[in-house]
């Protein structure tokens, strides 16, 4: 789980000028909590110039923004259709048996890929529905915080809107206490997910015209050997780039990155439980050349 999780305090990041990129951030169309405009503004309020909206397994914040009737943009500000796939990746030995796919400059208009995204997230909403039953049956019954939600929607429901409703009840103190109490691996009401594996992921992206990117892979130093598997199944980027890797982090993951020749990418992974957009922007380096890049490979069509 990303969740934009500040790094360490004796390893973070120190910006050197403020942070134009984030390629890498979440509204409340899936599992962050600020409207799609919302996000839009205080991105651009903060200086952010490029910005890649990267919802769970759904392009529905993206299509509210450039829906008709929606107004401008903020004047100066790029925003860029994307997508974040929670790949199911059995065998790996891996945090949750997931590799998370970011998708970059994906085409909303794909009918392929958003049937795609559609299953992914009926699959969400019914293992949504068995946790919400589990904790229930294990006394830690969130109905009541629940009650307003419509699981009819096509928002891609997921463990943080349980993990609020859980602070709200009072059974846990944040959001990052109830998934290690409760909805993450081993918890009480963790039940696993469904849905897409991490080639069939990449395939898709790759089919609507994105780029695929490995986000907050903080183990691909050890893990070349599956890199390059992906890569063969058309894995163009790494998130070299991530607010909670360290400075160790980034050179290390960076170092894979150029080594194998992967596009690096990066963003705040922003949801909203803990701050505001701007201090989570004020504490993420992305430098500016990472933006360059990816609207160049877009530009050239480097994944057609």
């Amino acid at each position: 789980m990303g969740r934009g999780r500040r790094a360490p305090a004796a390893g973070r990041i120190v910006p050197p000028e403020p942070t134009v990129v984030d390629l890498h951030a979440h509204t409340c169309r899936s599992d962050g909590l600020l409207e799609p405009s919302a996000l839009v503004a205080a991105a651009a309020a903060a200086g952010v110039r490029t910005l890649a909206i990267t919802d769970h397994d759904t392009l529905s914040g993206y299509r509210d923004l450039v829906a008709p009737g929606a107004g401008p943009l903020p004047p100066g500000l790029d925003v860029l259709p994307g997508v974040e796939i929670n790949a199911m990746a059995g065998g790996l030995n891996l945090p949750d048996g997931e590799l998370h796919v970011v998708g970059l400059g994906v085409d909303p208009a794909d009918v392929a890929f958003e049937a795609a995204l559609a299953e992914q997230r009926e699959r969400r909403r019914r293992r949504f529905e068995r946790m919400a039953a589990r904790l229930r049956a294990a006394g830690l019954g969130v109905d009541a915080q629940l009650a307003g939600l419509d699981l009819t929607r096509d928002d891609a429901l997921g463990r943080p809107t349980l993990a609020r409703a859980l602070v709200a009840a009072g059974f846990a103190t944040s959001v990052q206490d109830a998934f290690a109490r409760f909805v993450g691996r081993g918890g009480p009401g963790y039940v696993p997910r469904e849905g897409l594996g991490p080639v069939e992921a990449i395939r898709a992206i790759r089919g609507a015209g994105g780029i695929p990117v490995l986000a907050h892979f903080s183990v691909a130093p050890s893990r070349r050997v599956l890199l390059r598997e992906l890569m063969n199944a058309g894995l163009v980027g790494l998130e070299v780039h991530h607010r909670s890797f360290d400075a160790a982090t980034v050179a290390a993951v960076g170092a894979v990155a150029r080594d194998l020749g992967l596009l690096p990418s990066g963003g705040t992974d922003y949801h909203g439980d803990d701050e505001t957009y701007a201090e989570a922007i004020g504490e993420t380096w992305v430098p500016p050349e990472i933006a360059a890049g990816v609207l160049a490979a877009l530009q050239v069509g480097v994944v057609a």
